[in-house]
């Protein structure tokens, strides 16, 4: 049985990428550990995954990307240090991801 994911055209789905992106950029209240927490993934994972589908920079690259600038001028302005409660949080959501396999 075929996901309907994946019978979406390219464009549209790059579309909703692009727009995830910029949406995450604009809403910096919403820290990389409470997304982890919640959902199981953040900026750093988009960052990631866009290497894993053939981005050619490295890390630091793909990151910059995803930010809208470099990751240590975002952490500077940006991230707030994560509680031991939000590191919990994260810990037990990524638990979950096992579950799923990376193509889902």
């Amino acid at each position: 049985m075929s996901d309907p994911i994946d019978q979406l055209p390219d464009d549209v789905a790059a579309a909703a990428f692009r727009r995830l992106v910029k949406h995450l950029r604009h809403r910096h209240d919403a820290q990389n550990i409470e997304l982890m927490g919640l959902a199981g993934f953040c900026r750093n994972c988009l960052a990631d995954w866009i290497r894993d589908a053939g981005f050619e920079g490295d890390k630091a690259e793909a990151r910059a990307v995803i930010h809208g600038m470099e990751m240590d001028e975002w952490k500077t302005k940006f991230q707030t240090p994560a509680t031991d409660e939000q590191l919990a949080r994260m810990e037990e959501s990524l638990k979950r991801n096992a579950v799923a396999p990376a193509s889902e």
